[in-house]
């Protein structure tokens, strides 16, 4: 459902002020928090934040703390950052650096961070048809999947997850296709339910894999950079606002103060105590002891040299 853009009350220099203040955990000099109340912030972000159970801990943490609701559409991040790109979200929380990086050279985002990570795994039934516990890369999982045309079951939804496929099948030189390979057009959690009961194989983020595993009949087959695998399986994911020059009805005031509650050291620590079955699910990534500048800027960018001073 996509979302009904606001009417914005519009938050006095003050009250934003005092929402920064509380991002950062201060207390403004008189004991109360910042409250941004009366305001409402329209998310746009990716289905795994929704099936983790990690955006409901967030927004309301978001909402203790100002006293501001969030109207959050989880889609996959090509839909997420098409709503965005339409006006209709303030901020986006996506995990496809790539499309990240064209919506800012666009000018349709502005602000972005490095927020959490994890990982993807490949994973399938525990008899592995197609041999992909005996490899030690993407690559070759996906060649050994294609190779024995066992069932694969592709979100083929535009989501991070489904960027990230396609991907690896490029730099694995297959083409998916045929009666093995099946698109689902569905989130994360119901594509793992479909080739859990089809005996499929799937890619999936690492967390929303552990917090439906009790659920599905699916082993990790083959793990990505967290439990020492290859590196072509990381999964970060980044959070900007919507440029308020291209898109005058958004809330910047209130996406920044979302941004900056969430890369904070409460909302960082928010990010790392989230788990499931009894595992970590997030990692966050906001603070470092080595700052990575690109981060705000699309990667591999670098400053025109013609507007350079000559002085």
């Amino acid at each position: 459902m996509e979302y009904r853009r606001r009417e914005l009350l519009g938050a006095s220099a003050a009250g934003i002020a005092a929402s920064v203040a509380g991002c950062l955990g201060s207390d403004g000099g008189d004991g109360e928090e910042g409250s941004i109340a009366g305001e409402e912030l329209a998310l746009a972000t990716t289905t795994s934040t929704y099936d983790t159970g990690l955006l409901d801990e967030l927004n309301q943490a978001f909402q203790e703390r100002f006293g501001t609701p969030v109207a959050a559409n989880a889609q996959g991040t090509g839909k997420a950052i098409r709503s965005a790109r339409d006006g209709n979200a303030d901020v986006i929380l996506v995990h496809a650096r790539s499309q990240e990086d064209e919506f800012m050279r666009e000018g349709y985002g502005v602000n972005r961070r490095d927020l959490m990570f994890n990982d993807f795994v490949v994973v399938g039934p525990s008899d592995d048809p197609a041999g992909v516990g005996d490899t030690d890369q993407a690559t070759a999982a996906f060649e050994a999947i294609a190779d024995a045309q066992a069932g694969f079951k592709s979100r083929g939804d535009d989501s991070g997850t489904h960027t990230k496929e396609l991907v690896i099948w490029s730099e694995a030189g297959a083409e998916p296709g045929g009666e093995w390979y099946e698109e689902t057009g569905s989130g994360m959690g119901n594509t793992l339910t479909i080739a859990s009961e089809s005996e499929a194989y799937t890619l999936a983020d690492r967390g929303t894999f552990l917090s439906r595993q009790d659920s599905v009949d699916l082993e990790i087959l083959l793990q990505g950079p967290i439990e020492g695998g290859p590196e072509l399986l990381a999964n970060p994911y980044g959070i900007m606002a919507v440029n308020p020059e291209i898109h005058s009805g958004v809330n910047y005031q209130l996406a920044m103060a979302y941004i900056g509650f969430f890369t904070s050291p409460d909302g960082q620590e928010l990010i790392a105590d989230y788990t499931a079955n009894g595992q970590q699910l997030f990692y966050p990534e906001a603070l470092s002891e080595d700052p990575d500048f690109q981060q705000y800027v699309p990667e591999g960018w670098q400053p025109d040299s013609s507007n350079a001073s000559d002085e």
